[in-house]
């Protein structure tokens, strides 16, 4: 099967699925079919699906990493012991295990091809991390505190684990309570990553953004808390992943 037929299958199986999209039409585009494609995937709710959906969802998620490139953390260079900056597609990283900045709901953005770090990594994990996230919250019942950290499976993904973390929202002025919940994010992730026997991890800069948590003393944060905790662990390599220039430049200045 090829890359647009699997994507003409999973549209045509997403479509059928629901009653409320029996006037969609599928683009005659690769690009609008695959924008579609992560359209519904975004907002489809967590339900069971065939083997063969799997199967071929698990077919085409894989070669589209694998077209978009997968970095291996291995070969980066830290810049400082143990720490690496690295600037790119975390859902490209393969590496033990990457942090996803969640809200408290757990269930991954339901907003069609939003551009935070959730639905990417919701994405192109594939429907099973919903699935996932849905069972592991719904045993907990009730919402996730932020500061907290949970970890499920990758299933597509290069990385073997994710570990979840729900960042403070800043809606107005910068507060000590903000500062100690981002601080818990970094070392609930840490503790998770230790517990799973994870040797190394990649965070995501964690409540800024959507979050309006300040770059700059978001980054002041994280390199803190990491360095400190790095004393007693066994971690052998912890990635600061950062997307745009303006993160790369404050990582830089703190640890180069």
């Amino acid at each position: 099967m090829t890359q647009n037929e699997r994507v003409y299958f999973l549209l045509d199986y997403l479509i059928k699925e629901s009653a409320g999209y029996s006037d969609i039409n599928i683009p005659f585009e690769t690009k609008q079919q695959k924008q579609l494609l992560r359209s519904l995937m975004n907002i489809r709710e967590p339900k069971p699906v065939t083997e063969k959906f799997l199967r071929i969802q698990n077919e085409y998620l894989k070669e589209e990493t694998q077209n978009k490139g997968i970095t291996d953390v291995n070969n980066l260079i830290p810049v400082r012991d143990r720490l690496c900056i690295w600037q790119g597609d975390i859902t490209t990283l393969k590496c033990g295990a990457i942090v996803n900045a969640a809200n408290s709901a757990m269930l991954g953005c339901f907003v069609p091809c939003h551009g935070c770090i959730d639905n990417a990594i919701h994405t192109y994990a594939g429907v099973q991390l919903r699935a996932e996230c849905n069972r592991i919250m719904k045993e907990q019942g009730y919402e996730e505190p932020t500061g907290q950290a949970k970890i499920t499976g990758a299933y597509n993904l290069p990385c073997d684990y994710i570990i979840h973390t729900v960042g403070p929202v800043i809606c107005g002025r910068l507060t000590e309570k903000d500062c100690a919940l981002l601080k818990s994010c970094y070392i609930e992730c840490l503790k998770a990553a230790e517990e799973h026997n994870i040797k190394s991890i990649a965070f995501c800069c964690i409540s800024t953004g959507e979050f309006h948590f300040p770059n700059e003393t978001a980054a002041e944060i994280a390199v803190d808390t990491v360095t400190k905790y790095l004393k007693n662990s066994d971690i052998e390599r912890v990635i600061f992943n950062v997307f745009k220039d303006r993160d790369k430049e404050i990582y830089t200045k703190l640890l180069v």
